[in-house]
């Protein structure tokens, strides 16, 4: 049944709509620019090897339309209108469906599978410079226009449903798109085709010459629009509701808007399954250096016709590495016991294990997709309260490499720094970080929902919700600041012990040197 409201005193909000790599969440932005009660599903994701990461693209709409659902019947129940609805997606998770039937063929590819790392490095020097110049970005670890183009030649039903006109490809945003309008619309936006590897940067346009290299047949390439360009209606069969699809955005991006990276320098750092470092750097991009590895330009936002570009470092194992510790292995009941635990001991430079959480490769300060992890320096001594700090200090370490990276890159120390994601929720990490980076960093208020509430941002201000992002965003109340304990001498001694360290592990005689700004 289709949504209505009666009464002059209703609230108004936009249905947010949080699809991450291993849960969704929705939730209704209220016109206060908080977030009403959120839903949450978790989303299973499968290693069938070493390398190979994946989904189900079914299990993936199925929590999106339960939160979805449950969180439009909680505003109805509060009287709240809901206005439009926003995206914000997992990025670089590919996968194929019949566009007749609406089924997936296969299995999703996530953003973290590996599986064509190696091949990959084949076109390095041939491709590198030139994609870093027009894309931001080199070749990488992962390609889904090459996954893509392998399965069609691998699978019969998929390449007959492509010579049928039936085939359909996307990332996530794009799957959801699809599904919530129906099956009217097949597109993407900037900050979802960028991280795919295919999207030009000055042009507004996919890099046809590259993803036709990779064997991808380019008749499949969604449309690619502004990320508050409009996606069409909401299919009322879906939701309930038949109201704009507003927005859509890569998950970090979003994050960006909502932790207030709108003016050059104004940065942040999102802890989920992995860390990612973005900071804005206005309307022009600031491309990467070929000596800082894994530092890549993207558009951090594309509004109307004016594209807002940012830097973005990450590491793909943060709150993975926790869920590995404490799900996996069962050496802690939760996160938040770990947490606990790392708390209750002071760092001991010398006396400590060291971890690398290198579990899925490490991209910055250096390129090494196969690296693994490493646990250094047990004794008989070692505690548990020991091995939780190692991991947090270890976790800190990697994120202080993509602070420093990305300064590195723009010239110019962070402005300004937020946190947000899930695994900030973490006092003893927070703390750490900052006594590592030497900068305060202040925690989102609502620090777990920064991806939500930044995509509806856009969407609201599309919508006349709002006047401006800078409206919305500075109305926000502010959050926890975690001020630096350590000296600027017994920071740069740890920071360079765990260079020492990482070098080591890396087999590399040594890395490359940060500069101090």
């Amino acid at each position: 049944m289709t949504q209505t409201f009666t009464g002059a005193a209703c609230r108004r909000g936009v249905l947010a709509i949080d699809e991450g790599t291993t849960g969704t969440r929705a939730g209704v932005v209220l016109d206060s620019g908080a977030a009403h009660q959120v839903f949450y599903r978790s989303i299973a994701v499968s290693h069938p090897d070493d390398l190979a990461v994946e989904q189900d693209p079914a299990e993936i709409w199925t929590a999106t339309l339960d939160v979805a659902r449950r969180a439009v019947a909680r505003a109805h129940e509060d009287g709240i209108e809901i206005t439009a609805v926003a995206l914000s997606t997992q990025r670089a998770t590919a996968m194929l469906w019949d566009g007749a039937t609406g089924e997936p063929l296969l299995p999703a590819v996530v953003w973290q599978d590996r599986r064509y790392a190696q091949e990959l490095t084949g076109y390095e020097a041939e491709w590198d410079a030139r994609l870093l110049a027009r894309q931001g970005r080199p070749v990488g670890a992962r390609a889904p226009f090459l996954w893509a183009a392998r399965q069609i030649a691998a699978h019969p039903e998929v390449a007959a449903a492509h010579r049928a006109g039936r085939l359909r490809f996307g990332t996530v945003d794009t799957w959801l798109i699809w599904q919530l309008t129906g099956g009217a619309v097949h597109a993407t936006t900037p900050t979802n085709a960028a991280s795919s590897g295919g999207y030009l940067l000055g042009a507004h346009a996919w890099d046809e010459e590259w993803i036709g290299h990779l064997g991808f047949p380019l008749d499949l390439l969604p449309e690619l629009r502004s990320d508050d360009a409009g996606f069409g209606t909401t299919d009322p069969a879906a939701l309930g509701i038949a109201v704009p699809l507003a927005a859509s955005m890569g998950d970090q991006h979003a994050a960006l808007i909502a932790l207030g990276g709108l003016a050059a320098g104004q940065g942040m750092c999102m802890y989920g399954t992995g860390a990612f470092v973005d900071a804005a750097t206005g309307t022009e991009p600031a491309l990467p250096r070929p000596d800082i590895s894994g530092v890549l330009a993207q558009p951090g936002r594309r509004q109307g016709d004016t594209s807002h570009f940012s830097l973005e470092a990450y590491t793909s194992t943060a709150g993975s590495a926790l869920r590995w510790l404490c799900d996996d292995l069962g050496l802690f009941a939760s996160p938040k016991e770990l947490g606990e635990e790392a708390g209750r001991v002071p760092s001991r430079p010398g006396r400590t294990p060291r971890f690398v959480p290198a579990l899925a490769g490490v991209r910055t300060p250096v390129w090494h997709p196969e690296a693994t992890a490493a646990l250094t320096g047990l004794t008989l001594a070692t505690t548990r309260a020991d091995l939780a700090r190692a991991v947090l200090e270890g976790i800190a370490h990697s994120v202080c490499d993509l602070i420093d990276g990305v300064a590195d890159t723009m010239g110019a120390p962070f402005t300004r720094l937020r946190v947000g994601g899930g695994v900030s929720g973490s006092d003893p990490l927070m703390q750490i970080q900052a006594d590592l980076t030497g900068l305060p960093l202040e925690r989102a208020a609502d620090s777990a929902t920064a991806s939500l509430r930044g995509t509806a941002y856009l969407a609201g201000v599309a919508q006349g919700l709002w006047s401006s992002l800078d409206e919305i965003v500075e109305a926000q109340p502010q959050g926890r600041i975690f001020t630096p304990s350590l000296d600027p001498a017994e920071r740069d001694r740890r920071r360079a012990d765990w260079y020492d360290l990482l070098a080591a592990h890396l087999h590399e005689s040594a890395l490359p040197p940060h500069t101090p700004h």
